[in-house]
């Protein structure tokens, strides 16, 4: 029943998706709260789906969910970490690497919100274009998200929390918003079985800016891995 479930799930979000992404192509000519309304739309879609796995979506922390300028750094351990912060923030850009930029529909709106879209083969340069692209954003009262293990890591997995979170938290000046999650129980990053369950994503309180770059790091990674192994009993 699980597998037939998460065929209908995975069929129903694909149709899902391209409905919204082709009938909404016009939003692409207009101003960019269209985008975000859309992106909220599409995000929403895509959580009142998963009922059909017998899935529930819990957002804790709304408190903590910051409604102008932010670094929300999520826990990735599925592509639901994606949708879901389209359908809590309000004005959300992220980091992308440059081969999603690259997908129809995806990358074009990605770019009409302002994506940051980087090679991660770049480095300096890469962190260069980050700050910069990072600061006009800010500037305009937008959300950053920013992924700080780079990849999707399974549930349980040891922590890797690369550096470029820090570079952008110095530089850029404000707080840093980490969230804490369990989908990687409920939708694994690879294959197509979706667990019945309870998915939450927590919202923790934010980390203020001015902190010394190791003290933030071992912060943002104690907030992040002690609440997200706290929810993989769900």
């Amino acid at each position: 029943m699980t597998a037939l479930r998460s065929l209908l799930y995975v069929a129903c979000f694909y149709l899902w998706t391209a409905v919204v992404a082709v009938g909404f192509t016009p939003v692409l000519f207009g101003p960019i709260r269209w985008t975000y309304w859309m992106f909220n739309f599409w995000g929403r879609g895509v959580i009142a789906l998963l009922a059909i796995c017998d899935i529930k979506v819990e957002i804790r922390g709304r408190e903590h969910i910051p409604t102008g300028a932010g670094l929300v750094a999520p826990k990735h351990q599925c592509m639901l970490d994606v949708f879901v912060q389209f359908a809590v923030l309000p004005a959300s850009s992220f980091v992308m690497k440059k081969e999603l930029a690259w997908i129809p529909w995806f990358g074009w709106y990605g770019k009409k919100a302002g994506a940051i879209v980087i090679d991660r083969e770049g480095q300096a340069k890469t962190m260069r274009q980050v700050i910069r692209e990072g600061k006009a954003l800010f500037a305009k009262g937008r959300q950053i998200v920013i992924f700080p293990e780079g990849t999707r890591q399974a549930p349980g997995a040891p922590p890797d929390y690369k550096p470029g979170i820090a570079a952008l938290y110095r530089e850029l000046d404000v707080p840093v918003h980490p969230v804490a999650t369990n989908a990687g129980v409920h939708w694994p990053a690879h294959g197509f079985i979706r667990h019945p369950g309870t998915i939450v994503f927590e919202y923790l309180e934010p980390i203020p800016p001015g902190l010394k770059r190791a003290e933030f790091m071992r912060l943002l990674e104690e907030r992040i891995e002690t609440a997200s192994n706290a929810l993989m009993k769900l």
